[in-house]
């Protein structure tokens, strides 16, 4: 009757499981000392003993006490914890970067520095919080991305190894063998019908998500701030270039299939290590890690926020593939339309970003780098001398290391990194730095349409009584008023 986390109720926790209530998968794991295995909270075997169960916060802590993954549930298969968004303590930065794949391409030393700490200090305060230090949680991030591989794809197991981050065969075949009790063979021989096998470095994938999820206002968002040539959104299907360690990369999903529990996604990359990093980037672009449910329920006991909860159930907080590209968006959009913002972008995509091959011939060039913005960008930006000399700065900061922006950053960091910078206010700064962090808890009071929703509902939004969800509602009040504008079809 144990937990590896002060964060975790051994009581909560076992009622959990109990109920097989599956809002928790993924947000802890139940090991069975019976048994030696662990599971997600709904796994549908026999509730165990309580004298026989510990909670373990990280797949990772139970791993590392020496219990493998279950077979029948597969608690690897489950969303991100949304503590790792709602949260902004160390823990929950380390993890963001971690499944961004920090650690395998620049060691727990990069990790650390990134995140101001030293190795040792991180460690210490890791394994205290989630049961594990960052080499395990890594690892466990690698057992699961492999995991998907073997059961999904028909790639060679060399190459699953490469593409999950793993440094030899070696490594990758214990490394599975110890988590999932199973050879590599094995666990593919277990998946039935083995799909056709890809062109190179294309993959399809299930990105597992909690309902209820807003696809209406997904499609919305997606298409409206759509920037040609470098996206395209066509009903539930969205497809965007990423910009990514190995190169530029193309992604699509298929957003049809939330009912059941998923989306589908394809990606085509230039270097199969980038896998684990374009999947944790398209969950953050499209909030897959969210607990919607505990999100409706407490924005639901405002009463004047209730119907619009009852309108659009599990509204997603958009986040970003690249806080680079991010930020400048942002920049080119200031005080214009959400079109007109598409058309410039798209201009400045077209003229100075790097030419990408797609089949279908929708998507044609990456963002452009700060680099080349910082460059020639005053050859294609249009409008106000002042606004096109901001951008070209903090291109030139960005391009030159002066300025970093990653999701292990806290709020008030990015807040403050950003507000230094010319040509940015508190409502970029807001704006910025909810989608970089994914961060729940910012109420954009100052966003004209945020406020009209607002007026129009009577709601005082001074200060922010719904936290943790104060984005959230920016999000409920921005789709109040450009559906009552009409702008989007209920």
């Amino acid at each position: 009757m144990t937990t590896s986390s002060p964060h975790l109720d051994f009581d909560r926790c076992y009622r959990a499981i109990a109920g097989r209530d599956p809002r928790f998968d993924g947000q802890f794991y139940t090991a069975v000392a019976t048994t030696g295995i662990y599971c997600r909270p709904s796994c549908p075997a026999t509730t165990p003993k309580p004298q026989n169960v510990s909670f373990h916060v990280t797949a990772a802590a139970a791993q590392a006490a020496g219990y493998r993954a279950c077979r029948r549930c597969l608690p690897d298969a489950v969303p991100g914890s949304p503590r790792w968004n709602v949260e902004s303590d160390l823990a929950a930065r380390a993890m963001r970067l971690i499944a961004d794949g920090v650690v395998d391409r620049s060691g727990v030393a990069g990790l650390a520095d990134g995140l101001g700490y030293s190795t040792r200090q991180l460690t210490r305060v890791l394994t205290a919080e989630l049961g594990a230090g960052p080499l395990a949680l890594a690892r466990a991030h690698r057992a699961t991305t492999a995991r998907i591989l073997i059961t999904s794809s028909a790639l060679p197991f060399s190459d699953i190894a490469f593409a999950a981050g793993f440094t030899s065969i070696r490594q990758f075949n214990d490394t599975i063998r110890e988590v999932f009790a199973r050879t590599p063979s094995e666990l593919r021989a277990q998946r039935g019908p083995a799909p056709a096998a890809p062109s190179t470095g294309e993959l399809s994938l299930r990105l597992a998500l909690r309902g209820p999820y807003a696809t209406g206002w997904v499609q919305w968002f997606l298409a409206a701030h759509a920037v040609a040539g470098l996206e395209h959104a066509d009903g539930d299907r969205y497809a965007r270039i990423l910009s990514l360690p190995g190169g530029n990369g193309i992604a699509s999903v298929d957003l049809g299939s939330v009912s059941d529990g998923y989306i589908r996604a394809s990606l085509s990359l230039a270097a199969m290590s980038d896998l684990s990093t374009a999947v944790a980037r398209l969950r953050h672009l499209l909030d897959l890690d969210a607990d919607p449910t505990a999100v409706d329920e407490a924005l639901a006991a405002d009463p004047q926020l209730a119907p619009l909860v009852a309108r659009t159930p599990g509204i997603r907080l958009f986040g970003c593939v690249d806080p680079a590209e991010l930020l400048l968006r942002t920049m080119i959009g200031q005080q214009i339309s959400i079109a007109a913002a598409a058309t410039h972008q798209a201009r400045l995509v077209a003229a100075l970003g790097a030419e990408v091959d797609d089949p279908s011939g929708r998507l044609t060039h990456a963002f452009p780098t700060p680099a080349s913005v910082a460059e020639r960008g005053a050859e294609v930006l249009t409008g106000p001398r002042t606004r096109i000399a901001a951008i070209l700065g903090v291109a030139a900061e960005l391009a030159e290391g002066r300025l970093t922006l990653h999701a292990g950053m806290t709020r008030a960091e990015a807040r403050t990194e950003l507000l230094r910078l010319r040509g940015v206010g508190p409502w970029t700064a807001d704006y910025v730095a909810m989608r970089l962090l994914a961060d729940p808890d910012t109420l954009l009071a100052s966003d004209l349409v945020v406020a009209r929703g607002a007026e129009r509902l009577g709601l005082d939004i001074a200060r922010n009584r719904w936290s943790p969800w104060g984005s959230y509602v920016s999000l409920h009040l921005w789709n109040h008023s450009l559906t009552t504008d009409r702008r989007i079809t209920p």
